[in-house]
C-alpha cells in the first residue's frame, strides 16, 4: 500500500434503479423480492458488500471473501486462503502462547494482504484442526471502517409474478411432463437508495488508504456490472447516482444521518423508466465539507 491511510470522515448514498428484476430474493418467501413491514422493497446490506467484492475481484484487487463460482484461485475455503498470505504465515509461525500481541500481529498481516478485510472487518472462526497450522481452534475478529446500510425503496413496491413451465425433463423417467409449472417474481419498476460511511478511528486501525476509498468509490459506481443473471438481467438494475462526501476533520462537518438526508429522490408514480427519477443534493455549504455527484453505470 503505497497512498496514505484515511484521515477524514467520509460519507456515501447510492440511488439504484431497479427494472423488470428481482433486486434480493429473500430465501424464507420463496425467493420473491425482499419486502419489508412498510412495503417497502429492500437489498439487504450483504447482498450490497457480496456486488463490492465482485467489483474488487473484476479491478484485480486482492479480495478474501469470493463467491463460489468467482473464486479465482482454486481455493474453495477461507482458512486455506488465509494461509496463502506470506504475510500471515510469518505470523502463524509464531507461538501464541509466547506472543502477547499475537492477535494484533494477526490482524495487521490480514489487513495488509486483502482489500475487504481492511475495509468491511471479518470474524474467521477457525475449528481445532488436526494439521497443526497455527489456526488450531482461534476465533479472530476484525472490524472494519466501511458500513453499508441496507437498501430500502423510495415508495412501496409492486411484486410480478409470472408463471413459467420447463421445456424438458430432468431426470430420466421423471413422470412430469414440460408443463410442469413454477412462478418467477419481479419487481416492474422502483428506485431504491442506501447510504455508508468510512469510519476514521477504524480506518487507521485496520491501514484502510486513500486508494482504497477511491477503490470503494469505483465499485459503487459499477455497482452491477458483471452481476447479470435470470432473475436480473443485463440493464434491469442501474446506479442512477453516487453521492460522495468528504469531511476535512475526522469526526465529520455534520452527522451521517443529517449528510445521508440530503440526497433526495422523487418520480411520479406511473414512472417505468429511469429518465423519469429525479437525484437531488441539498448542499448546505458547509466548510470543509465537500460533496461530488456522480453518474452510475
Amino acid at each position: 500500500m503505497t497512498s496514505k491511510v484515511l484521515d477524514h470522515k467520509i460519507d456515501f448514498s447510492v440511488v439504484v434503479g431497479v427494472q423488470n428484476a428481482n433486486p434480493n430474493g429473500d430465501p424464507l418467501d420463496a425467493n420473491r423480492p425482499r419486502v419489508n413491514a412498510d412495503g417497502l422493497g429492500e437489498i439487504s446490506d450483504v447482498a450490497i458488500k457480496r456486488k463490492i467484492r465482485n467489483r474488487w475481484q473484476d479491478m484485480n484487487l486482492p479480495t478474501l471473501i469470493q463467491q463460489q463460482d468467482r473464486i479465482t484461485d482454486g481455493v474453495t475455503n477461507i482458512r486455506d486462503r488465509v494461509k496463502m498470505s506470506d504475510a500471515v504465515n510469518e505470523v502463524l509461525k509464531l507461538d501464541p502462547k509466547k506472543t502477547p500481541n499475537w492477535r494484533e500481529l494477526f490482524i495487521k498481516a490480514a489487513t495488509e494482504s486483502w482489500l475487504d478485510v481492511r475495509a468491511f472487518g471479518q470474524v474467521m472462526p477457525f475449528k481445532a484442526n488436526k494439521e497443526k497450522d497455527g489456526l488450531d481452534g482461534v476465533s479472530i475478529p476484525v472490524r472494519g471502517p466501511v458500513t453499508v446500510q441496507a437498501a430500502y425503496s423510495i415508495k412501496p413496491v409492486l411484486i410480478k409474478e409470472e408463471q413459467i413451465t420447463k421445456s424438458i425433463n430432468l431426470e430420466p423417467g421423471d413422470s412430469k411432463g414440460s408443463d410442469t409449472m413454477g412462478t418467477k417474481a419481479m419487481v416492474p419498476f422502483a428506485v431504491y437508495k442506501f447510504n455508508g460511511s468510512i469510519n476514521v478511528q477504524q480506518a487507521e486501525r485496520t491501514g484502510f488508504t486513500e486508494d482504497d476509498a477511491a477503490a470503494l468509490k469505483e465499485a459503487l459506481k459499477t455497482l452491477f456490472v458483471n452481476d447479470a443473471s435470470a432473475a436480473r438481467p443485463e440493464g434491469s438494475m442501474v446506479v442512477l447516482k453516487v453521492v460522495w462526501w468528504e469531511h476535512d476533520t475526522k469526526l465529520g462537518q455534520l452527522p451521517p444521518y443529517e449528510v445521508h438526508e440530503k440526497t433526495q429522490v422523487s418520480y411520479p408514480d406511473e414512472a417505468r423508466d429511469f429518465s423519469q427519477v429525479t437525484v437531488s443534493v441539498d448542499d448546505p455549504h458547509v466548510d470543509g465539507l465537500h460533496v461530488e455527484e456522480i453518474k452510475g453505470y
